[in-house]
């Protein structure tokens, strides 16, 4: 590892996570369904998260349930993420579909099913953006967890950057509000629904290798 990588790794987190804080103190975030919500949070019952690869900037200041383990690449980057969401009390797994994946869907499995809230990003690191894949909804098989979709759309679609909706041209799943967080939109949403609002999505085969591995 080069000296410039080493420094990077050591000053990014720490300026990420005064960045979401200070950024999330400029905000007036609206929670849709709060109630809903909220009663949610307080039972403890762990859930599946799931959000957009372009809506992840606000994420640890919109969760409030228990603990939680987020699936993280094993990329440079995703080490970067790794020390930041650390720095808000979260766990992580490393893997994706392009490196370490098997091995992080095995740990994914024993830690839902022990009772532990877990996080996908369903659009992958490949794409495409906002298309949900598989792999959320056989996570979801496997350990008996509801999928809970989450994303935060802000007011202002100019306000450009990693992590906002602006950055990746995604639909909201209602219009955008002061910082809303439709967290709390109804489980039972219809596949047409589902559609209309960004979450497309697709029916892919999953191998009889890949049901062999979480065995």
């Amino acid at each position: 590892m080069t000296l410039v990588n080493r420094l990077k790794l050591w000053l990014v987190p720490p300026i990420g996570y005064a960045a979401i804080r200070a950024l999330g103190r400029t905000l007036r975030i609206r929670t849709l369904h709060a109630d809903r919500v909220n009663a949610f949070w307080q039972s403890g019952r762990p859930v599946i998260l799931a959000f957009w690869h372009g809506r992840q900037l606000m994420l640890p200041l919109g969760y409030g349930g228990s603990r939680l383990y987020i699936l993280v690449s094993e990329h440079r980057d995703g080490e970067l993420i790794h020390r930041i969401v650390r720095r808000f009390g979260f766990d992580t797994v490393r893997g994706s579909t392009t490196r370490g994946g098997a091995r992080a869907l095995r740990q994914m499995v024993r830690l839902g099913r022990s009772g532990a809230g877990l996080a996908v990003t369903p659009d992958g690191p490949r794409g495409p953006r906002c298309v949900a894949q598989a792999g959320v909804v056989q996570l979801a098989k496997l350990t008996g967890l509801p999928i809970l979709p989450y994303t935060f759309a802000p007011l202002k679609k100019n306000s450009s950057g990693a992590g906002t909706a602006s950055k990746f041209r995604c639909r909201s799943a209602v219009p955008a509000l002061h910082g809303a967080s439709p967290s709390g939109c109804r489980p039972t949403r219809t596949a047409r629904s589902l559609k209309r609002s960004g979450w497309r999505w697709r029916r892919r085969s999953i191998s009889s290798a890949m049901r062999r591995i979480v065995r």
